[in-house]
Parts: C-alpha cells; structure tokens; sequence
C-alpha cells in the first residue's frame, strides 16, 4: 500500500507553522499497516499547488489530505478535491464526519470529501492531529478493501 499524504496549510507551507497532521497520519498508518509506503508532502492552501500535489502522487494507492476542509475563507481542499476526482465516495466522508461529531461538534461544519482519480482514493481529513487520529484509525479497516475492489477485484 502507497500513502501520499498531504498537508494543506498556507503556514505550515511557508515554516512558520510546525505540520503536526501529517506525521500523526502517517504514525497511525504504521501502526496498523507497518508494511504502508508514505510519503508526505506540504502545499499551501492554493487550488493549483493541492492539485499539482494531488498530481505527483497520482501513482498512490490513497491521497490522505489534511487541513483546508472547514469554512474559512481559504479552506478549499473539498472543492479541489471534487474538482480533481472522476468519482465522488460519499459513504467515506460521511462516516467520518459521523465519527467525527461523537467527539466534538465542529465536526459538522468540516466539508471534507473523498473520491476517486483512476485507481487512486482521495481522502479530505480535518487539520487536527485528534480530528486525523480519529479519521486515519476508521479509514484503515476498509483501506486494502478499497484498492482491491478499485482494481476490478471481486466482493
């Protein structure tokens, strides 16, 4: 399995702002899937920089993003994605928002997607280390799943 995970943070971006999320995800994959290849990256919250990034990873099983799903005025991680994907997963990002709120209720104003680009699964996560935790340890169960069906392998 091929991770590229993605941190979407205009601060973090520019090194004023230390990227927790991304390495917390990449953490929680090991744990359960120690064998998982990830690679991390860092872009600003900027439609062309999330989509050329979304692009160097195309070869990944799965794109994890995180940060840039809220409603500030600079969070368009959901509509890149959307924008980007052949396939819309709403199944994904509706559980994890479901998931999600038993914890806090922001969790109902995070607009984070999931999709699909060829064969590889994009994946919008808030920009918590908690929020990622959470959203990383739900995704992993159906994660192998998912590429094997995505390849045309059966139920």
């Amino acid at each position: 399995m091929t991770v590229a995970v993605i941190t979407i943070s205009d601060r973090a971006s520019r090194g004023e702002y230390e990227d927790l999320s991304g390495p917390e995800i990449e953490a929680v994959l090991h744990q359960y899937m120690p064998e998982a290849v990830v690679h991390r990256h860092i872009v600003p919250d900027e439609p062309a920089e999330i989509t050329a990034a979304f692009g160097r990873s195309a070869e990944a099983d799965f794109i994890l993003t995180t940060g840039g799903t809220g409603i500030g005025p600079r969070d368009v991680t959901p509509e890149v994605t959307v924008a980007y994907c052949d396939r819309l997963l709403p199944g994904i990002a509706e559980t994890l928002r479901a998931e999600s709120l038993k914890e806090t209720p922001q969790a109902m104003l995070s607009r984070g997607t999931a999709g699909v680009k060829k064969e590889t699964i994009i994946v919008n996560f808030p920009g918590s280390v908690k929020a990622v935790r959470l959203c990383t340890t739900v995704l992993v169960p159906v994660m192998e799943h998912a590429v094997q069906m995505l390849r045309g392998a059966g139920h």
